[in-house]
């Protein structure tokens, strides 16, 4: 079975709060990528609460975003229509619930990871997976990711490259 992993594809992250023009950009081909993927495909959903700006990322990004069930927080329409399972809510960077649902799939032949940010929660969720699945090819879309900058984005690339994760579509 081959996994794709829709990372924060939420409308603050896309123009909303933290929104950049390249992750506006994506979303046709993140879009794309779902409909035309063969296998199952996972959604995660940054969450925070009212008290973000007490917390240690509020602390280091005091922009409040991804407040649960406020606008910012759903996953773009267009790609919240094509989800067939639950949302997997996270409070930090990388899921460890992530990790738990993937650890129940049978015969996972690749992941693939698209989505929002490049530099932060993508490789965040990259390298968790890397650590628990290490004999499964990982897989990142360059086209279907955007970062803080373009400039990070590709940082993140070349960091995951390096640590044996195959980049697609640079």
């Amino acid at each position: 079975m081959k996994i794709l992993v829709v990372v924060d594809m939420q409308n603050d992250f896309i123009d909303g709060a933290l929104g950049t023009p390249e992750a506006v950009s994506i979303v046709p081909y993140v879009k794309e990528v779902i409909e035309s993927f063969d296998g199952k495909v996972l959604f995660t959903r940054d969450t925070h609460f009212a008290d973000y700006m007490d917390t240690q990322e509020g602390k280091n990004l005091p922009v409040p975003h991804c407040v649960k069930d406020t606008e910012g927080w759903q996953i773009r329409k267009e790609l919240d229509a094509l989800r067939k399972t639950p949302a997997i809510d996270k409070i930090t960077f990388g899921s460890k619930d992530l990790v738990e649902i993937l650890k129940e799939e049978p015969s996972v032949e690749s992941i693939t990871f698209v989505g929002l940010c490049t530099d932060i929660c993508v490789i965040s969720n990259v390298m968790l997976t890397k650590a628990f699945f290490p004999e499964i090819p990982l897989i990142v879309d360059a086209k279907a990711c955007a970062g803080v900058t373009p400039e990070s984005h590709q940082n993140a690339l070349a960091a995951m490259k390096m640590c044996q994760v195959r980049i697609v579509n640079t």
